[in-house]
This record gives structure tokens, C-alpha cells and sequence, in this order.
């Protein structure tokens, strides 16, 4: 259906002041005397469930006791030895349901964790050694490529430095750093760290970055198994879900990642067009994070609209209850049917119906209707790893759209291993759990290289 009815997609919304307070830092560092304080809260567990908590294995008690014994090198070193990204997932974890959420201290009568994932950035933001922690091994001889810089990709390429490999990483973009550059919400990680951390990664030397490399354009996986002894495919889901309803040209419908894109490297927030009255479809944590992002660019109305309920929802309860304080409304069992357009071919509304589940547990209609004025929907229905990386070249196998992996991250294929979002795995897809795919996967290619060598 289509009108004369206008869409009011503007920028320049807010003053720079708002746009300033708006997109500081949501978690703002600890002082020394907050992780002093905070610190000396922890009763250093021995059979501490925080560390079986953290898909790392963190020793948790070990580095927040050297914080609170003023040892902050000490405890960075402790962090980093298990999670060389550390720094970013201080920022990013859903901590709420990882380490802080079995935290003893998060029990009756005080519900009150240990502020963990703060003072593990504490911790490495006040890390400044005078020389690289980690020491690269004599050149083994070896070469291995790993494609795709982003968290499991950059875990990998680290522990294979460690051993003297020789490592080329290969990205699409123009910088590395995958999702933590150009998927995380601004207000989450500031001041180009994803950048620093990369720096500091490749200051242990042995690691040759190559950017805006392509898997199935300018590089080609075949090619890479004869020219190195080694490969790690660290790809990522970059191909987005469709809703059924995408019409040619239509202007106002969206990829959330692809807005958060814009947002992460926009020189001037102001410039960014946003609408007024904005529809997010989805349930997880980028859901969240756009709602709350349009929002915090001058959007008057942000509604987020799911087709199940509350506790399906992949996003946590933490993220929920900060995009209702952002001023998100959120609206569950609807799944929507119609987009609506003006003679401009500009998308002006959206129709849901409301749904519930038969006796079986399944989705269905309440054959009940309704509908959202949008100028701007937004698409956060999830990713799916694109296949067509592969073309030309031998595939791994698959399993369920994403690469089949054993317990050591090999593939189907002699000589490639795969880690992170792009492989089937239980859990969730973290940036905490790709860089213990990265690291398991680069302790299996080394005893790998090592039997290589040995005959």
C-alpha cells in the first residue's frame, strides 16, 4: 500500500553537547580507589566458579587479589596470559550471566557481585610495560594464514606468534578488528581501542597484517593450503537474515549492523541520518544496541518488536533494562507482515500480528493485527554465514550453515582449522567465546606444526 504521507529522516537532531553525553562511555573506568575498594570485596574462592565461568578460565581471584594488593601489572599480566583481548572483553562480556553471575557474593542476603568485568579493565587500562609482556620463540619455519581479524582470528595469530610461527592475517576490511571495529556499540568501546588492542597484539612481532584480502575474491582457500602449512578461518556470519518482506529499493529498511557500522566509524555523529519514529525487529544484544543507539542519535520514537517472549530473548536482562532506560519500548508475541510505503517507494509503516504457541510449542497466528508508523525499520534478526567465501576452492563441511569443527577447531580439510561465530559450537556466539576458539584452535595447529616437523 502506498500514500503521500512524508518520512522525517533528518540529521543534525541533537546538539553536539547531547551527542557528546550520549555516546560517552557507558561503563565509566574505576578510579584506583573504587578498585581498591571493590577489590578487597572478593573473597578469593579457591574453588572460585567465576574461572569456570569465563570461557578463558581467567584466574579471577588471582588477578583482583594482586589489584587489591597494588600489583596492577601483576594482575594484567594474569588476565592477558588467558585472554589476550582481555581489554575488550572487559568492555563487552555479558558478565551478568558469566563470571559476576556466579559469583558467590551474588547471593543472599547481598546480591551484590564482584564487579569483575570493571576491574579486569582497571587492570589493563593501567598496564604500561616498558617492554612487550609476551616473547615470540626462535623462527620455527612455519607459515600459517589465518582469515579474519577479528577477536577468535587475533587470538590465534597471537599464540602461534608465542611459538615462532610465522603468521598472515588476512581481513576483507580496510582495518582489522572484525566486530570489536565495527559491530559493538560506540558507547560500549571508545577511543579507537580495538585498534590498540590490534597494535599491541602485533607488537610481539611475526604477524604480517593484510587488509581488504577477501576469501573467494582476492584470496582463495586452495591457494592458501599450498602456500602455507597452516590455516585458520576465523569468517564471522556476515551474510544478514532476511525478513520475507524486503521490496526492491525500498528506503527505511535496514541491517542493524550495518547502521552500527556507520555509527562506530562516523567522524561526526550529527552527520548520520535518522528517523523519527524507528522499528527495531529482533530479541538479541544488537537489537538492543541499535534501539538504544537511534535513540541516543534523536529519534523520538524506538520501539524493538519480537515474535516470541520475554524469556526467549537472547538478549540479556541487564541489556533489556538499559534499553528501557534508554527509552526503548518493547513489544513481544508480534511478528510482522506488511510494509507499507509512500509513492516515493519510502517505507511509512509496518504491520504486525500477534502470535502465541499451540499445543505443540510452535509459533502461530492470533490472527489479530496492528500496526507501527516507521520511517526507519532496522533488521536484527540474526547473521548467517555466507557459503560463497568457498567458491572455487574445496569446502569444509558444514553442519547446520556453519563450519563443522572437532574438539581441537579442525575441520573436514587436511590442513584448516575454523573458530568463532562461523562454526557450529553449543553457546552463545561471544567475543569471549571466539577468543577461546582462537586459542584452542592455535594449541592444536602448533602441536599440529610440530608434528610436521618432526616427520
Amino acid at each position: 500500500m502506498a500514500s503521500d504521507r512524508k518520512v522525517d529522516i533528518q540529521t543534525h537532531r541533537l546538539s553536539d553537547d547531547q551527542y557528546q553525553q550520549n555516546f560517552s562511555d557507558v561503563k565509566p573506568a574505576l578510579t584506583a580507589y573504587q578498585a581498591h575498594i571493590e577489590s578487597n570485596r572478593c573473597l578469593y574462592c579457591e574453588d572460585a566458579p567465576c574461572i569456570s565461568a569465563c570461557p578463558t578460565r581467567i584466574d579471577i581471584p588471582s588477578f583482583i587479589q594482586k589489584i587489591a594488593n597494588n600489583n596492577t601489572a601483576g594482575a594484567a599480566k594474569t588476565i592477558l596470559d588467558a585472554n589476550i583481548l582481555g581489554g575488550s572483553c572487559a568492555r563487552v562480556c555479558p558478565t551478568e550471566i558469566l563470571c559476576e553471575g556466579v559469583c558467590v557474593r551474588n547471593k543472599d542476603p547481598e546480591y551484590a557481585p564482584i564487579n569483575i568485568g570493571r576491574l579486569q579493565r582497571y587492570a589493563l587500562d593501567n598496564f604500561n610495560p616498558s617492554e612487550h609482556p609476551f616473547q615470540r620463540l626462535p623462527n620455527s619455519g612455519k607459515k600459517v594464514a589465518i582469515v579474519g581479524a577479528g577477536p577468535a582470528g587475533m587470538a590465534c595469530a597471537h599464540h602461534l606468534a608465542r611459538q615462532g610461527h610465522h603468521v598472515t592475517l588476512f581481513d576483507k576490511n580496510s582495518k582489522a578488528g572484525g566486530l570489536n571495529e565495527y559491530g559493538i556499540a560506540h558507547y560500549k568501546m571508545q577511543d579507537d581501542f580495538a585498534q590498540k588492542e590490534l597494535e599491541f597484539i602485533l607488537e610481539i612481532g611475526g604477524i604480517e597484517l593484510k587488509t581488504q584480502a577477501e576469501l573467494g575474491h582476492s584470496v582463495h582457500l586452495d591457494t592458501l593450503r599450498q602456500e602455507f602449512d597452516a590455516v585458520f578461518l576465523s569468517l564471522g556470519l556476515t551474510k544478514c537474515k532476511r525478513l520475507g518482506l524486503e521490496q526492491d529499493n525500498l528506503s527505511g529498511l535496514e541491517n542493524s549492523l550495518d547502521f552500527i557500522t556507520d555509527i562506530r566509524q562516523a567522524e561526526d555523529l550529527s552527520n548520520l541520518p535518522v528517523g523519527n519514529k524507528v522499528v527495531v525487529i529482533g530479541a538479541g544484544n544488537t537489537a538492543i544496541d541499535i534501539a538504544c543507539q537511534t535513540k541516543r542519535l534523536g529519534a523520538e520514537q524506538v520501539t524493538l518488536v519480537y515474535r516470541r517472549g520475554v524469556d526467549n530473548m537472547s538478549a540479556t536482562h541487564k541489556e533489556m533494562e538499559f534499553a528501557r532506560q534508554n527509552g526503548v519500548a518493547i513489544i513481544t508475541w508480534a511478528r510482522p507482515v506488511s510494509i507499507f510505503t509512500n509513492n516515493k517507494h519510502q517505507l511509512i509503516a509496518i504491520q504486525f500480528e500477534r502470535t502465541q504457541l499451540d499445543d505443540a510449542g510452535k509459533l502461530q497466528s492470533k490472527q489479530e493485527h496492528f500496526e507501527l508508523a516507521a520511517d526507519s525499520v532496522f533488521k536484527a534478526i540474526g547473521q548467517e554465514f555466507d557459503g560463497q567465501c568457498f567458491s572455487g576452492s574445496e569446502a569444509p563441511e558444514l553442519l547446520h550453515h556453519r563450519i563443522k569443527v572437532d574438539s581441537d577447531y579442525k575441520t573436514s580439510l587436511s590442513n584448516v582449522w575454523a573458530g568463532g561465530d562461523c562454526i557450529y559450537h553449543d553457546g552463545e556466539d561471544l567475543t569471549v567465546q571466539s577468543v577461546e576458539h582462537g586459542k584452542q584452535a592455535a594449541y592444536s595447529i602448533h602441536q599440529y606444526l610440530e608434528q610436521q616437523s618432526h616427520g
